[in-house]
Formats: C-alpha cells, sequence, structure tokens
C-alpha cells in the first residue's frame, strides 16, 4: 500500500514540474523540488504508525532546507477524509486526494485540532458577505444558533468555529469567508540541536547546526544562504550527494581513516582548525 502511494505521488509530482528525489531507511521518503518550493514528505499507510523522533527530524531538517514537511497517509486508526487538514506531531497530514487539491491551489479550510473539526472564519469576510445579502446581526445569530454577541466577536476577529457552525455559514455564503489551511506555510526558524565535536564546530563558526539520526547525514548546517551536509565516517551514503545537490547544499565527509574519493573530504582535526566559517566556504567551493 505504502509503495503504491509513494509511486502515485511521484508521478502526480513529475506531471506537476517537480524533480523528485525518493529515499530509503530515513525519516522522510520522499524529497521534491519545483523552483524554490521544496516538499519533505512521509508517505504511510497508517499515520498512527509514525514516530515523534521521525516528525521531528523531518521538521528540523525542513526548517534548515526552507522546505515544507508533509505526512501523506490514508488514515490515521480511521480513514482520512478528503479535504480536512490533520496533524500528526505538529506535522501537516492529508490524504492523497487532498494532497492533489492543494497542489493545484485548491487548499481544505477544515482541520482537525483538539477541538475536533474546526473552521477558521475571516472576520471582515463574513462581516461584508452578511452586509451585501442583507441579513441583519440578529437574523444571522438565529441561523446559526448563535446570539447577536457571538456574530458580532466572529465578525471582530478571526475565530475558530465548530464543524456544525462551520457547515451552515458555508450554505448562506459560501467558502470565500474561510482562512485556507495553506499546507505550504510550514517552514521555521532552524534552531541549534548538537552534542558532538563537529556540529559544536559548526555553531562557533556562525551556523546554526543539528545532529539526525534519520537521515543520509549525520549533521545538518546552515549559515544564511549556505547549506552544508556532513557524513562523519569512512562509509558515504550515495543518498547524501543526489539529495544535496536537489536542495544546493554542499558535502562534507569527516573521515577517520580512509578519505572518500570525488566528495570534500577532511579528518576532524582539519575541520576543527576552521576559524571562520568562509574559510570552510572556501574549501567548499574550490573542491
Amino acid at each position: 500500500m505504502k509503495q503504491e502511494l509513494l509511486e502515485k505521488l511521484s508521478i502526480f509530482l513529475l506531471k506537476k514540474g517537480f524533480t523528485i528525489k525518493n529515499l530509503t531507511r530515513t525519516c522522510f521518503d520522499a524529497l521534491a523540488r519545483r523552483n524554490e518550493q521544496i516538499l519533505l514528505i512521509k508517505v504511510l499507510e497508517d499515520a498512527n504508525s509514525v514516530s515523534r523522533q521521525y516528525t521531528e527530524e523531518m521538521a528540523a531538517i525542513a526548517s534548515y532546507a526552507n522546505a515544507s514537511p508533509l505526512i501523506i497517509a490514508e488514515k490515521a486508526g480511521n480513514r482520512l477524509e478528503d479535504n480536512i487538514v490533520y496533524s500528526r506531531f505538529g506535522i501537516y497530514t492529508l490524504n492523497f486526494s487532498t494532497f492533489l487539491n492543494c497542489v493545484n491551489n485548491k487548499f481544505p479550510f477544515v482541520r482537525r485540532s483538539q477541538a475536533g473539526l474546526t473552521a477558521s472564519v475571516v472576520g471582515k469576510k463574513l462581516k461584508e458577505k452578511r452586509e451585501g445579502l442583507g441579513y441583519s446581526l440578529n437574523a444571522l445569530s438565529k441561523k446559526l444558533g448563535v446570539t447577536s454577541r457571538m456574530v458580532i466577536k466572529y465578525e471582530n476577529e478571526n475565530s475558530e468555529v465548530t464543524i456544525n457552525k462551520a457547515m451552515k455559514m458555508y450554505e448562506l455564503f459560501g467558502g470565500e469567508i474561510f482562512s485556507e489551511v495553506d499546507i505550504f506555510m510550514q517552514n521555521k526558524q532552524p534552531e541549534s540541536k548538537f552534542e558532538t565535536e563537529v556540529s559544536r564546530k559548526y555553531v562557533e563558526l556562525g551556523f546554526n547546526a543539528a545532529e539526525t539520526k534519520k537521515t543520509p547525514f549525520d549533521i545538518i548546517a546552515r549559515k544564511e544562504k549556505e547549506l552544508v551536509f556532513t557524513e562523519i565516517g569512512d562509509n558515504v551514503n550515495p543518498q547524501m550527494q543526489s539529495l544535496s545537490k536537489l536542495l544546493d547544499a554542499d558535502n562534507l565527509v569527516i573521515f577517520q581513516k580512509k578519505k572518500p574519493k570525488n566528495i570534500p573530504s577532511l579528518t576532524q582535526d582539519e575541520f576543527m582548525d576552521f576559524e571562520k566559517a568562509n574559510e570552510l566556504v572556501k574549501f567548499l567551493r574550490e573542491f
């Protein structure tokens, strides 16, 4: 089921002009890029099977790569409904049909939260629609089953309403009064999370750096537009180079005994000798 879904996803994105890189044994299954839009996607049959460690690493990598992390699944215990956005450990989760609509710029406005299914009302648009169609505050309050004071609150604020009230509003005014859930707007500022000497050195050089366990590299580092994937050891993951190429990132290997070919490589002592970030960048550029 997962492989079939991943193949459908890849074919669809290719037709939409994305470049795709599928990966194995990582916290995400596909990386897709179209111009500056980058998607980091985990494909699952059941979204409940993903661990917090995987989602935390996905979110961290996405923040460094200026990407949107997404989970695409058919169910999360129960079947995921069309045009509803769910969340798993803070990452937008949706079914394949809803994802297709989003790529086609048809974003849903219903999301699953702790309060159940809700929608966000854009107060200004609600007021414009109400006045344009000639509804008084009192008349609308009766149709929605709320007080006039609550309608005033809806119009003065961007309020979350239950799905029942949202559907009543939708029948009266259509979908324009609701705020769309743009699943691609999830970028966060990268945070440094480090324990090893190498990642600590990156931070000393002025980079943000985070260590990873479920990716083709061991450390991801960023300083302004410079993105660097670093692997520590003598066995280079073949997925790292194709991944970095798609993201316009640099590769660096901190080798121990065997220096790899055709990739920028240093011993740990050589890496620790850098005193300024531009020295490291120059080394990577000149390789």
